[in-house]
């Protein structure tokens, strides 16, 4: 009986791979032949300030929706490629970094303990003194960088994942609402940012408690691997809402209906608040506040963001002005995407709903399919954690 169970359990663990063999080959033909956006985006509609109330434009109805090509990536950042960095000057940031190395395996080699002050916005002087120290100390080999702490989140009207990634952009404190630099890993296809562009993407490990952000880790190591499932697909919820200011998403969401190969139902709503949510692996939406977080089920390596001008403002407690994009995190979400200065409502300045799907599910980290998907991300701070990757092989 001991050899019959011993041939089973190998027979069983053949199949688990082959199965998983035969959808990444099927994932695969699905997008080759599939170019990268060579074309510039589509302009943006006319940006109008989000501080506009909700219902004072007219609601938004979606359009009929269509597929975009999108880009064939290959490779993605591993815990051998990614740079941590700690800031000693912050339990939080000390605990969370720590714990962040144990569950992730990332080489003493690629971790950085840096001195930063505790604030929500980092001076010009404090943050290029940070970004020399990175830059003269990370090993070539790093291609992206982790931030274990929740502040700062911004350099004066920068992000501080962006100017880490590409520098300071001090044009943009003159008109917050003009257009930025355009990301040149928006159209990057590969896995070394840093050794072909010069730009390692960045992402914080930021939550609300050590507790909470420990838990945010532990839902990014449960993500590898765990999609597509063979029994349940998981669901991408994209809602329109009344507010027309904070809804221009909507003409860009895909069509509803199931992506067979990769096991991912599109749902196209309607709502001002969440429903309940099943199997959630994605939510988009445009509020200023977005009721219903309590009744998401979230599946590991989930992201979600909601567009309005202040989401980006880590320090923002609940119920107090504008959503942060934290609540997601607290509410069980892996990855979250908020501006940190008032963008208006330029589309590109936002996670493209496409890009991060199809990005995504390609396999790559959550922190590649957020930064592929923002074409204008310098007001923008990408948080969650790195390197959960839900469809990444598991061979």
């Amino acid at each position: 009986m001991f050899c019959i169970a011993k041939i089973v359990s190998k027979f069983e663990l053949v199949c688990s791979v082959a199965r998983r063999v035969a959808v990444h080959i099927v994932q695969c033909l699905c997008l080759l032949g599939a170019p990268a956006w060579a074309q510039e985006p589509p302009a943006s509609t006319p940006s109008a300030p989000l501080e506009i109330p909700a219902g004072a434009l007219p609601s938004v109805s979606p359009p009929p929706a269509q597929w975009i090509r999108a880009p064939r990536l290959t490779g993605r950042i591993t815990a051998q490629t990614l740079g941590l960095v700690i800031n000693t000057a912050d339990p939080y940031s000390v605990a969370v970094g720590e714990y962040y190395i144990q569950r992730r395996g990332i080489p003493e080699g690629n971790v950085m303990r840096v001195n930063v002050p505790v604030k929500a916005r980092l001076s010009l002087d404090e943050f290029q003194a940070l970004d020399a120290q990175i830059r003269l100390m990370m090993p070539a080999r790093v291609q992206g960088l982790a931030l274990a702490w929740s502040q700062p989140y911004a350099v004066e009207c920068n992000s501080i994942t962006s100017a880490l990634a590409f520098g300071f952009q001090p044009e943009i404190c003159k008109q917050t609402c003009g257009a930025s630099v355009p990301s040149p890993y928006f159209t990057y296809t590969a896995d070394k940012p840093q050794t072909d562009l010069g730009l390692r993407p960045s992402m914080m490990i930021a939550a609300r408690s050590v507790e909470n952000a420990k838990k945010l880790i532990d839902r990014g190591v449960a993500a590898d691997a765990s999609l597509p499932s063979l029994f349940l697909p998981a669901q991408a919820y994209f809602f329109s809402t009344s507010d027309g200011a904070r809804s221009v998403r909507s003409r860009l969401f895909p069509p509803s209906g199931l992506m067979r190969p990769w096991g991912v139902e599109v749902q196209r709503q309607t709502a001002d608040a969440l429903p309940p949510l099943h199997r959630a692996l994605l939510v988009q939406t445009g509020l200023a506040s977005v009721p219903g977080l309590d009744k998401v089920e979230w599946l590991p390596g989930a992201v979600a963001d909601h567009l309005t001008s202040f989401g980006g403002a880590l320090d923002t407690l609940p119920g107090q002005g504008q959503m942060s994009a934290l609540d997601w995190i607290e509410s069980g979400a892996t990855a979250s995407y908020g501006t940190v200065t008032e963008p208006c409502n330029h589309w590109q300045k936002f996670p493209h709903p496409q890009l991060l799907l199809l990005s995504y599910i390609q396999g790559v980290t959550v922190l590649e399919a957020y930064w592929h998907s923002v074409a204008w991300p310098a007001q923008g701070v990408f948080v969650g954690e790195p390197l959960a990757a839900p469809f990444a092989p598991a061979f």
